[in-house]
């Protein structure tokens, strides 16, 4: 029944992602209708929190592209990058990893996705390289998180044989940076180039298109007015202020002894930066909601109303089957942890939930401590199915067509990303564990 089930959700993402715009969330929908009355399986609760934090960044990006910050930020990072344009590729995922690694979340990384987006295409840098090593750089930076759950659940489990907080992060922290590094030396180089590309060269030849994509107008000569600055300003200092507040969880409010959670915390933030941006800078109002930035978002969000949600449904009604079949793999061959770590996170889409499940059997089943530490980055398999969020946006913010879901689902943009920085960082976790504990 399980297969059947996991079949339909492929099919609706396949559609979906053939449809594109919205299809793929209202794909999503009918795989919900089919397990739901077909099956009778009972849906999960929609993935709210992850919706509203994008339209709150969204909102905050759309009012700041409105009000030419958008374009000056561009600017800025043009000049830069015009004299190492490749370089990008491995800035993307160097911000994206600090932002996650400070914030104890992945989602902070919507609100530089569609910078990364808009500056690789103007300086002819194929997007899908620098999106999907940021997006999976987002991911992985989680273990290298001081306040992510995973991390939390992890050293918890792991004190009682005389493991900290500090052994678990001085081998996560280089094996994610040396695996992710080296993935970006592969990325750099995947897929044709932009001015080569026939999916970005058949968008082209629509004139509508090529009018709004036109990047002929040198960036550098673009007047930058008070209000451009001001509002990246702005978006800036609630980016940072998002990051301080996820490392410092004291400063924010405490509700029964306990901190605001970051989704409430980056919704806040967010749309309070928007409010600025809108009262200090007056951006015209309906340019907000035209511009390329909100149209992204709000499709983005669409997208994972529907597929997310489908997933998280599946997952869930089957949540016992998997835990067993993962164990029980475990049990009979110790060296097959690390996959183990990977397949349960592929199915349950949480790194948290992943680790508490799995951590306490690898300590049960006599797991050294430095092999659960060194396979510990293999919690991060969110990109192996794409229906993540970051992954979705990304697809959305990419307006050349390269960042995409292949024919076969499994040949999206992000699975080689995915998997080299895997790899990378399982076999530098090895050697970090044997240096550092």
């Amino acid at each position: 029944m399980f297969l059947i089930e996991f079949i339909i959700v492929l099919i609706c993402i396949l559609i979906g992602a053939r449809l594109g715009g919205v299809g793929l969330g209202v794909l999503g929908g009918v795989g919900l209708a089919i397990l739901a009355f077909v099956f009778d399986m009972k849906p999960t609760s929609p993935p709210i929190d992850v919706m509203l934090m994008i339209m709150a960044v969204v909102t905050a990006a759309a009012a700041m592209q409105a009000s030419g910050g958008l374009d000056y930020m561009i600017k800025i990072a043009a000049k830069i990058l015009r004299k190492n344009p490749k370089y990008i590729t491995f800035i993307a995922p160097l911000v994206t990893y600090v932002f996650t690694m400070l914030a104890g979340t992945g989602h902070v990384a919507y609100a530089v996705l569609p910078v990364i987006a808009d500056v690789s295409r103007r300086t002819g840098i194929r997007p899908a390289r620098p999106l999907g090593m940021a997006v999976i750089a987002s991911q992985f930076a989680i273990v290298a998180s001081p306040i992510a759950a995973a991390v939390v659940a992890c050293v918890a489990f792991l004190e009682p044989q005389g493991i900290t907080l500090t052994n678990v992060l001085s081998v996560t922290i280089p094996a994610t940076v040396c695996g992710l590094a080296l993935a970006s030396l592969f990325v750099n180089k995947l897929g044709k180039e932009l001015a080569d590309d026939p999916i970005y060269q058949a968008r082209l030849q629509d004139p509508k298109y090529r009018k709004m994509m036109a990047t002929e107008v040198n960036l550098e000569d673009l007047p930058v007015t008070k209000e451009a600055t001001r509002s990246v300003g702005i978006f800036l200092i609630a980016a940072l202020s998002v990051v301080v507040l996820g490392a410092f969880p004291n400063l924010r409010p405490h509700f029964d002894g306990v901190a605001m959670g970051m989704a409430n915390t980056i919704e806040i933030v967010m749309l309070s930066a928007g409010a600025l941006i809108i009262l200090v800078c007056k951006p015209d109002g309906t340019e907000i909601t035209q511009g390329s930035v909100f149209h992204a978002g709000m499709r983005a969000i669409v997208a994972i109303f529907g597929i997310a949600w489908l997933g998280d449904t599946l997952t869930t009604g089957h949540l016992e089957m998997v835990k067993e079949a993962v164990s029980g793999l475990v049990a009979v061959a110790p060296w097959t942890f690390a996959l183990a770590l990977f397949v349960l996170s592929v199915m349950v889409n949480s790194q948290g939930a992943t680790t508490a499940v799995l951590v306490p059997l690898g300590i049960s089943i006599g797991l050294p401590p430095e092999v659960i530490i060194a396979t510990f980055v293999a919690v991060n398999g969110y990109f192996f199915i794409p229906n993540y969020g970051p992954i979705i946006a990304s697809i959305d913010f990419d307006s050349t067509g390269t960042t995409h879901i292949g024919k076969y689902i499994f040949n999206h943009s992000f699975m080689l990303p995915g998997l080299l920085s895997m790899i990378f960082s399982l076999i530098f976790g090895f050697i970090f564990a044997g240096i550092m504990l």
